[in-house]
């Protein structure tokens, strides 16, 4: 009977792939309103990013990730909060799809090689369980990328926030100084690329005492490449800079970039003063990531203090466990 059924859903989901390969779907609804939407208000129907991803990834992984794509777009899902964080972590978002459904596909490889251990072993056990075991598997492999994607792209957010919180400082200094915006933010960006960080103090500080800088300045560098990228594309996107910030803000999710481009807007429209503005924005990120490092300290300062708990209480057991098992004894 199960083997009657397994062949049943093979055979119907291959039908179903062969349908769905001779009459492919239509744009859903969703696509297109907001394809009409976007022309009502005179915006491109696909927004060019302004930073390429830096993942080679295979023919065959860009075929079938393209595939997926069209998929997610003619039904509308956008997963901007994905593509955000893959954005940030410089992947691809075909590369991305393909990786998941090759990892549930392989995951299905479970079935016939838990059939095969249990013929082997000469257990009586019904095909369910290695069924129901493979799809168990698919779907957590299936799963497995979206919460490494998600852990990476935290970590490299909190490092372009600290970043971010540099190159305030660097505007700022570099309005005060009497430069423009396109001047300052390309003068601001400049300070802290890797061939400048690299000649401008190497000769000044020992290896004893730069070691701290050098690892900042090589901990953030990507980040800072990542806004010259951004800012060197806005002249042939054809935008102005601080709207190159925000749309990279908007790309990467990072609510900071989008702040400091409405910011440098107002300098450049209505020549607004923000040198004070930025410089404060600069010293609350500071205060939101030393905010940020003690509560991380204290949880696990918690932690430890459970774990001493919990050895305590095994330590009283141990004690006592002979003295409690005379006294029952006798």
């Amino acid at each position: 009977m199960t083997e009657t059924v397994l062949a049943g859903a093979v055979l119907g989901l291959g039908i179903f792939l062969l349908f769905r390969a001779l009459f492919p779907p239509r744009p859903g609804l969703v696509t297109r309103l907001a394809a009409l939407d976007q022309a009502r208000a005179g915006e491109d129907v696909v927004r060019t990013p302004l930073v390429a991803p830096d993942e080679q990834v295979s023919a065959f992984r860009r075929a079938l990730g393209l595939r997926l794509a069209r998929f997610y777009l003619a039904r509308g899902w956008e997963a901007r909060s994905v593509r955000a964080d893959l954005t940030l972590l410089g992947k691809s978002f075909e590369g991305f799809l393909a990786t998941k459904v090759l990892l549930a596909v392989s995951g299905l490889f479970a079935f016939p090689l838990l059939v095969g251990w249990l013929a082997l072993m000469g257990w009586g056990v019904s095909l369910h369980v290695p069924f129901w075991s493979a799809l168990l598997v698919s779907a957590v492999f299936f799963l497995l990328p979206d919460a490494q994607i998600r852990r990476d792209a935290a970590v490299r957010r909190r490092d372009f926030r600290h970043a971010v919180g540099a190159f305030l400082d660097l505007v700022a200094m570099n309005l005060a100084g009497g430069r423009g915006v396109p001047e300052a933010l390309l003068m601001a960006v400049s300070v802290g690329s890797p061939a400048s960080g690299g000649s401008g103090s190497s000769g000044s500080a020992g290896p004893a005492g730069s070691n701290g800088s050098m690892a900042d300045a090589a901990g953030s560098n990507w980040a800072m490449e990542r806004i010259r990228e951004a800012l060197s594309n806005a002249r042939i996107v054809g935008i102005t800079p601080w709207q190159a910030l925000g749309q990279l803000g908007d790309e990467i999710n990072v609510d900071e970039l989008r702040d400091l481009s409405a910011a440098l807007g107002l300098v450049a429209d209505d020549g607004a003063k923000v040198r004070t503005s930025l410089t404060a924005r600069s010293a609350t990120l500071r205060r939101r990531e030393l905010a940020e490092i003690e509560g991380k300290a204290g949880e696990r300062s918690q932690s430890m203090l459970v774990a001493q708990l919990l050895l305590c209480a095994g330590f009283v057991i141990f004690l006592s466990f002979p003295a409690a098992m005379k006294m029952l004894g006798s």
